[in-house]
């Protein structure tokens, strides 16, 4: 989303339909006027892992020693730093991949025009989320008032927050409408009062982990969610693609690939499900900014200083009997350097995990195979005035296409306070499949713009003129897939309770990503979890024999 990287909906789940056939109607260079850019993630910086294991690691050329390593910046390893420095140890450093901290929540300028590379919102924590309530009380986007937790409305998305185009028009929200006495309707009071039942008597919480584990759950973790659906007639079109949808949402895959815990989890862990006509009609408040959860990523990087230490490729990391080492490449210094600390913790996705260690856990080797991740494309789009827009309800913060595998777009500067439209930066988000991978890679920035461009150009038939710059990031291992069997996976649970000398921390200990998971399992490895019993690093060492 590395911190999690959500959407609230993504495109299609594959590059072939999101797009149409691949290379149907592609050129090779954008039309004049607007240009393609690549931005972001570096693949070939992730890529020298994978050659430095296969071939011989380099030699360190400087020697350097910190009492608690952190690889990754993302949002759990930035919550891991913060708890260290809470719990009053400070001899820490952070190593990250990328020139800046954030990993899935990192943010972007383009035109001068804050935009997100990923995650690009956050909801008001529910109650088992208080290591990030505590946070933002901290940064005063809560306060408490009269007895009860209020929002700073200034960083909550403005109104209109959703819409959705269908049939032919835009309407308020992103649940598609049903008429009164509808078979639509009958589906959606079904499966509201399914999600009311789960919740009372199975049980869910945000962090998945403070509801517990249950022969329920697992019973659930063992099927699709299309399967449950099907098993209970759920089968209306308009309920079923908006179910795919919230999967996309969490996931980065449809009801058909995910678990049906996975599935239930997404409403009742935070929201519930109302039929329209059920419920007050106020949308789920949302923090966002223009740069999205890079706002967020920063202020928690921030009291780090110069302990955070981008451009750093790890290489290996090598547990003994009193220290751990690990080797890292400079990306600035075009040299490797060797560490020795007392503690590492990997905040990095666990598959990257297992390359690093020398000596792989039983817990983990299992679980790597078990864990698919969806590649994601984010591109932004500068545009330089104002569209002309369809008839229904004005733009919104959100913007998505019903029946289609296109999202549609966020608009950053919807949270801006400017009295007249202007230039804005629109964000579309296309999840796709393993089998992209490759394409997304080897692609030519100018070919995936243009079929973003495409897929937008129904909306809005004078995007193309009023288009000056793509930039695109490509996230190749985006989030991690709920699939049957992952949440419940044994191994989960062992890495989360590991006490030795390298611990784990990374949203994919909870099986799926979302920004909630990843600070929670940053905080509770340093022993700052209410939900954990407190685990004190190792002592102090100034050995420097493994």
């Amino acid at each position: 989303m590395t911190a999690p990287l959500r959407r609230r909906a993504l495109l299609g789940a594959s590059a072939g339909a999101a797009f149409g056939i691949l290379g149907a109607g592609c050129r090779d260079a954008p039309p004049a006027g607007w240009s393609a850019h690549w931005v972001g993630s570096s693949p070939l910086r992730g890529h020298r892992l994978r050659e430095a294991r296969s071939g011989t690691l380099p030699t360190a050329a400087v020697q350097r020693r910190a009492r608690v390593l952190i690889v990754g910046a993302g949002i759990a390893g930035l919550s891991a730093a913060r708890a260290c420095l809470r719990q009053g140890v400070d001899d820490i450093r952070v190593l990250e991949l990328e020139d800046s901290a954030g990993g899935n929540s990192r943010g972007h300028t383009l035109a001068g025009l804050a935009c997100p590379l990923g995650a690009h919102y956050l909801p008001l924590p529910g109650p088992a989320a208080h290591e990030v309530a505590e946070w933002l009380h901290e940064l005063g986007l809560l306060r408490h008032e009269l007895g009860r937790t209020v929002a700073d409305e200034r960083h909550l998305c403005h109104s209109p927050q959703e819409r959705l185009f269908i049939d032919g028009a835009w309407i308020e929200g992103l649940l598609p409408p049903a008429e009164a006495g509808s078979a639509t309707l009958a589906q959606y009071r079904t499966f509201a009062a399914a999600i009311a039942q789960a919740q009372r008597s199975v049980g869910f919480a945000l962090p998945s982990h403070r509801a517990g584990w249950t022969a329920a759950h697992q019973a659930l973790d063992a099927g699709t969610f299309a399967h449950w659906l099907d098993a209970r007639g759920l089968r209306d079109e308009r309920l079923r693609w908006y179910l795919d949808y919230a999967c996309l949402d969490d996931y980065g895959a449809p009801a058909d690939t995910v678990s049906a815990w996975a599935g239930l989890h997404y409403f009742a862990s935070r929201h519930g499900f109302q039929a329209p006509g059920d419920a007050d009609g106020e949308r789920d408040p949302v923090f966002t900014w223009p740069e999205g959860n890079a706002w967020l990523a920063t202020r928690l990087a921030a009291p780090l200083g110069d302990r955070l230490l981008p451009g750093r490729t790890v290489l290996q990391v090598d547990e003994g009997r009193h220290g751990v080492h690990v080797l890292a490449w400079d990306e600035a210094a075009g040299h490797a350097e060797a560490w020795q600390a007392d503690t590492v913790v990997l905040a990095v996705p666990l598959f990257v995990a297992a390359r690093l260690m020398r000596q792989v856990p039983a817990a983990l080797e299992a679980l790597v195979p078990a864990q698919p991740h969806a590649p994601w494309l984010v591109a932004n789009l500068h545009v330089t005035e104002p569209l002309l827009q369809r008839q229904g309800m004005p733009p919104a913060w959100d913007n998505v296409v019903y029946g289609r595998h296109e999202l549609g777009y966020v608009d950053a500067m919807h949270q801006s306070l400017r009295p007249v439209p202007g230039p804005t930066v629109l964000t579309a988000y296309h999840a796709m499949t393993a089998s992209d991978r490759p394409a997304l890679l080897a692609g030519e920035a100018a070919d995936w713009a243009r079929r973003v461009v495409d897929g937008l150009t129904p909306l809005h038939p004078d995007l193309p003129g009023k288009l000056a710059r793509v930039d695109l990031t490509r996230h190749g291992h985006a989030m991690s897939i709920p699939v049957p069997g992952l949440r419940g996976h044994p191994a989960l649970a062992a890495l989360r309770a590991g006490r030795g000398r390298v611990r784990f921390a990374h949203a994919d200990l909870a099986g799926y990503s979302v920004f909630e998971e990843a600070f929670t399992l940053g905080a509770e490895v340093a022993g700052f979890g209410s939900s954990t019993t407190p685990r004190p690093w190792p002592a102090a060492s100034s050995s420097r024999r493994g």
